[in-house]
């Protein structure tokens, strides 16, 4: 059986948005999200936490770039634990920098560092939000509505129709999103693997990441390929296509979601897990 890891996008995203070659492509996103025009990339500092070294903790990108030190993650599924796996991140990152610019924080002076910014990218296929604010907040168990203790994710949907202006601002976001997508497609009807060789070789040729994907072909589909549990993976695939049928049915035929379940036998007990897609 080949094995492939459902997690590719996470991985492929790092890959894109998370090294020193290419640093142009965090540029024009940084620049995309904030509606600025830097345009030295040298200025650029990456800072991303490798789980080599924190065994059960790692970010997909992140780097400290004009006074702001910025957290990136991709994700392909909503987890609304984000802002508690923030300060976690940003905790580890500010005292790595603290450490190296020998910065004495037990002085009487107050000490400036780096404001942070928690950005989340998802692309999955619950019908989220165009963007979303997950607030530290909501997790506490006892109420707090003080603000003074809180910590925000900032969740951005890149699925078409939410943040097409984003995905129109920086081109390497775009092409990307357009990879993700073909893959989907394509493995609709074929078996994983050669749905990447498809998409890959589809993209090459209609100039989509061309030059990313000619250099990286095997890594990119090696991440791709790499512990994919076939049975998962059809999973995926099956309600992928049992929720869009379940909308529109309800669009169509005027069903609760309720009933448009029932019409397709889905099972009573995978209802919610349906709705939560939806």
């Amino acid at each position: 059986m080949t094995k492939v890891n459902r997690e590719y996008k996470d991985r492929l995203f790092r890959l894109l948005f998370g090294t020193e070659e290419m640093k142009g492509n965090i540029l024009q996103l940084y620049n995309a999200l904030n509606g600025s025009h830097y345009e030295n990339t040298a200025d650029i500092e990456l800072t991303t936490i490798d789980d080599i070294i924190y065994i059960s903790m790692k970010n997909d990108v992140s780097f400290l770039f004009d006074s702001f030190l910025s957290v990136w993650e991709q994700q392909s599924s909503f987890n609304p634990n984000m802002p508690v796996r923030g300060l976690m991140y940003f905790g580890m990152l500010y005292e790595k920098y603290i450490k190296s610019n020998g910065i004495n924080i037990y002085s009487s002076g107050l000490k400036k560092i780096p404001t942070p910014r928690y950005v989340v990218f998802y692309n999955g296929l619950a019908d989220r939000p165009s963007v979303e604010k997950l607030k530290l907040s909501d997790a506490f168990i006892n109420e707090d509505k003080s603000g003074e203790y809180e910590w925000t994710t900032t969740v951005y949907n890149l699925n078409k129709g939410k943040n097409d202006l984003l995905l129109e601002n920086c081109k390497p976001l775009r092409e990307y999103m357009e990879l993700i997508n073909r893959i989907r497609k394509y493995s609709m009807d074929c078996d994983i693997e050669k749905a990447v060789d498809m998409a890959v070789d589809s993209c090459i040729k209609d100039g989509i990441l061309k030059e990313f994907l000619e250099k990286h072909k095997a890594e990119v589909c090696g991440m791709v390929l790499t512990e994919f549990d076939e049975k998962a993976f059809a999973e995926d695939m099956r309600e992928e296509g049992l929720v869009e049928a379940i909308r529109m049915m309800m669009k169509n035929l005027s069903l609760t979601a309720e009933k448009a379940m029932e019409v397709l036998e889905i099972p009573a007990e995978e209802f919610e897990k349906f709705k939560a897609l939806l």
